[in-house]
């Protein structure tokens, strides 16, 4: 079984011919809604690849929770977890260019009330090999409690290193899994602006200190890892992206449920892989998520 702890947004999506540069106005030419927050976009890809999934977290009480949850809710996730609270459900704004790159601005509203007793209340629910997946879109009080507490219990932890937050290094070294892109990879390794050579010394040298699993995401390059000292690469899909607003967190859900399936890490990295790939192709976080089915055929 995996259990999300993390945060639960309404997205408000905009699209433009192109990304506007700072201080400018552009025009768009659409614009829609769609569930998001990196915690539930992870619940609902590792629900659709085909895990019992339970969400913890928090949203308002106002007009967008209920739609924030709607397709973790016809997913068959679990939302014993969620609390209701007085302040707004989390938000994001975001901006999406011709080509697919996007523009995010995050509010976090509810997912701000998350707390370290929310967390012990998370795990104690859990049981020794179940996965508990982690992002940092809420509090870090309560990302640090829930991994301490998952460790004591032999919790298997998946943390991914975004939002990029100043304790994101610090945060990294807590969990058994760390999945993160280029850019946060670097702020883990204290080395900026890393070539492809660099990036595997530094995987290599990680690795070593801690013995964690290490994941770095690379877009359409795809993605290379680090297990037990061997390193992995994998690749996705060739496509033209549509919207790359769900692809990372597809590819956490997907891995996670992949692990907790069974299937070996290689396995593993790839389906990932192909499944972020597929989340390009439409817009919207949540509703981009592909099928296990869907990825299955790309396989």
């Amino acid at each position: 079984m995996i259990t999300v702890f993390g945060s639960i947004n309404m997205d408000l999506i905009a699209t433009t011919d192109r990304l506007p540069k700072p201080g400018e106005t552009v025009a768009g030419n659409g614009f829609s809604t769609a569930a998001g927050g990196k915690g539930a976009n992870q619940a609902l890809a590792a629900r659709r690849a085909g895990r019992v999934v339970l969400m913890a977290g928090a949203v308002g009480r106002d007009n967008f929770a209920e739609p924030a949850l709607e397709l973790l809710k016809d997913a068959g996730a679990t939302l014993d977890g969620v609390k209701h609270v007085e302040q707004p459900t989390g938000t994001a704004l975001i901006l999406v260019g011709g080509d697919g790159e996007n523009m995010i601005a995050v509010v976090p509203g509810a997912n701000g009330t998350v707390t370290a007793k929310d967390a012990d209340a998370a795990v104690d629910a859990m049981q020794k090999g179940d996965t508990l997946m982690l992002q940092l879109e809420v509090p870090v009080p309560a990302v640090e409690q829930a991994l301490a507490r998952a460790k004591s219990k032999g919790i298997t932890t998946v943390l991914n290193l975004a939002p990029l937050i100043a304790d994101a290094p610090r945060l990294g070294r807590l969990a058994d899994i760390v999945i993160a892109n280029e850019t946060e990879f670097e702020r883990l390794a204290g080395q900026d602006g890393m070539n492809a050579g660099e990036r595997e010394a530094a995987l290599k040298r990680l690795n070593g200190e801690t013995g964690q699993t290490l994941i770095v995401t690379l877009g359409a390059d795809g993605v290379i890892a680090i297990r037990d000292g061997h390193l992995f690469k994998a690749k996705g899909l060739k496509i033209e992206p549509v919207d790359t607003v769900g692809a990372g967190d597809t590819f956490c859900g997907y891995f996670a449920a992949s692990l907790d399936e069974g299937l070996d890490f290689e396995t593993a990295l790839r389906r990932a892989a192909v499944a972020g790939s597929l989340a390009c192709l439409k817009q919207g976080a949540q509703p981009s998520i592909p099928l296990s089915d869907d990825v299955a055929k790309e396989l």
